[in-house]
């Protein structure tokens, strides 16, 4: 069964969200931080914290490696549900198997993020050691949108992480609901979920007749409002 982790960083979102036995963990970014209206990086990030003991990604943002070092010693600090963020790669497209297998080596738990290749899957389980947990972050959503097939990535990157028992593979950029039961059928451990899809995910089970009744009573409704006439 993949564990749902909700991808947002919105405090009151977390704090509905953290309610659901549904979800398992949380998920942020930089980005989901800056549209969530955080001002101060660390101060926001300890309060998520705060909401919850499921486990939280916190990203790093620096974009050398000696500050992403740093940044993700310190991030380590905030909590012990706390999993520090880092990007395969920085900005110019330097693979950061420094700071993995350092963070790693320090026994700090990581989320390797912005992964797309079964190939830098293997390239990061190179610089991780069999104990410290690590989750590697692959985005299947942002795949498909560029007209890529993400299954065969998942399945030869599950295929390569099966010795490492402290490696949780991860569907991210979810698209939309059925996402959810391709990445358990595959096997992935964890799929990241933004709240709308989730909410979806919790109405599963409707028949096909009854999938029909309420799209249809939709058209009509809609065309009732608007007063058509023919």
């Amino acid at each position: 069964m993949a564990k749902i982790f909700c991808d947002i960083a919105d405090i009151e979102l977390i704090k509905k969200f953290n309610k659901k036995k549904i979800v398992k963990g949380f998920t942020t970014n930089p980005s989901l931080m800056r549209k969530a209206g955080a001002k101060n990086y660390m101060n926001y990030s300890k309060d998520i914290l705060k909401i919850t003991k499921k486990p939280v990604s916190c990203e790093v943002f620096a974009d050398d490696i000696q500050n992403m070092i740093i940044q993700g010693k310190n991030i380590n600090k905030w909590g012990k549900n706390v999993y520090v963020k880092v990007p395969i790669t920085n900005s110019k497209g330097t693979f950061t198997g420094k700071v993995i297998k350092t963070l790693n080596q320090n026994n700090i738990k990581i989320n390797i993020t912005a992964v797309y290749s079964s190939k830098q899957t293997k390239k990061i389980l190179k610089n991780i050691n069999k104990k410290t947990k690590v989750i590697i972050s692959i985005f299947a959503g942002r795949m498909a949108d560029a007209g890529k097939d993400p299954i065969p990535q998942f399945k030869e990157s599950i295929k390569a992480a099966k010795n490492y028992k402290n490696v949780e593979i991860l569907w991210a950029s979810t698209r939309e609901p059925y996402n959810y039961l391709q990445a358990k059928n595959l096997g992935c451990h964890i799929i990241t979920v933004p709240p709308s899809i989730i909410e979806k995910i919790e109405k599963f089970g409707k028949s096909f007749h009854k999938l029909t009744i309420d799209t249809v009573n939709g058209f009509l409704i809609d065309s009732k409002k608007s007063k058509f006439k023919l």
